[in-house]
């Protein structure tokens, strides 16, 4: 048994619980496992890699920066509210819940119930000590990020032998196809502030450039993984194209749509001189002043995401996603002289 689990697993996951025990008081076993804490090696940021949940993630190839962000789906996609991975060595299950037998924190009928079902044969024996380094006890993870109630795992703790397949009747059991799923939710994407020229201000009718530093807007991904069970997935965001909204109707966008696309890994052209006659590959143009404010410019940078991971050579397309950020913009009357 690897070191991570028997540090990690304990500390970080020990408040994962029996998945079918009646609800009782806080810190007690309840229904469903609680929200494990993270641990691992995780930058300040978070960069890195870090455990949770049962899984192995590695962030170092994340976007970054101060105004970075998760994407949005572009459609109705959620990731999976819950599931089931590898969590205990025999050891390890026996040494979290016999304490909580003693104290008799779920009750007495509920603990010998569960002595039954993990140390008198029906169906397990002795916690399967007799099975130590030949598999795993797998129990049940919530998505920290939906509401409560959603967890709908509900299976007791199980086991399942190195090599064999989760139960079938159990959808919910990890995946590479799930952990790419789980990866995505961790995906952050670099702000979407774009450079601008005139910068800040503008004049009614004069064709304002905008574009985004090409060094920044490069893929992105995140690994997750069971190292304990051999899979892992690596989900990919690659950014296609930049939405411009104005913040009002009183304006025209380059081009007409507002979609500016990804050119020579390019986001919209900068400003140079001389180019004042022409009309920018990306852009917008106001036809009214802002007054004594500003207009809310938003971009909106879209991320075509994938995966490739455990028996998945090829990338998987998953929902494409979204970024952005608003600015203000102060469009200015063009001043006239009568002579």
């Amino acid at each position: 048994m690897k070191t991570r689990l028997k540090t990690a697993t304990l500390a970080a996951l020990g408040c994962v619980l029996l998945s079918a025990a009646p609800a009782v008081a806080d810190n007690e076993i309840g229904g469903g496992a609680q929200n494990p804490e993270v641990s691992g090696n995780a930058d300040d940021d978070g960069t890195v890699s870090a455990t949770a949940g049962g899984i192995v993630y590695d962030r170092s190839k994340n976007g970054s920066g101060p105004k970075a962000g998760a994407v949005t789906p572009a459609t109705n996609w959620t990731p999976p509210p819950c599931w089931y991975a590898p969590t205990y060595s025999p050891a390890e299950f026996k040494k979290y819940v016999e304490p909580i037998w003693q104290a008799e924190s779920t009750g007495h009928e509920w603990d010998l119930k569960q002595r039954k079902r993990y140390v008198e044969g029906e169906p397990y024996k002795d916690f399967n000590m007799d099975k130590t380094g030949k598999g795993f006890w797998w129990t049940s993870f919530p998505n920290k990020t939906y509401p409560p109630g959603w967890n709908s795992c509900d299976e007791e703790t199980f086991w399942v032998d190195k090599g064999d397949p989760p139960p079938a009747d159990i959808p919910e059991a990890i995946t590479p196809e799930m952990l790419a799923k789980l990866a995505y939710a961790e995906i952050r994407v670099p702000g979407t502030e774009v450079t601008l020229a005139p910068e800040g201000e503008t004049k009614v009718n004069l064709p304002t450039w905008a574009w985004l530093d090409a060094t920044e807007f490069k893929p992105v991904s995140v690994t997750a993984s069971v190292p304990d069970i051999g899979i892992e997935a690596t989900t990919t965001a690659q950014p296609v194209s930049l939405k411009i909204d104005p913040g009002t109707k009183d304006a025209e966008t380059y081009p007409a749509s507002g979609a500016c696309p990804i050119k020579d890994g390019k986001i919209g052209e900068p400003y140079a001189k001389g180019k004042s006659e022409q009309d920018p590959p990306c852009g917008v143009k106001y036809l009214r002043s802002s007054g004594n404010g500003s207009y809310p410019l938003k971009a909106t940078v879209t991320w075509e995401i994938s995966w490739t991971g455990t028996g998945v050579d090829e990338p998987v397309a998953l929902p494409d996603g979204e970024f952005g950020a608003d600015q203000d913009v102060v469009v200015e009357e063009v001043q006239s002289i009568n002579r």
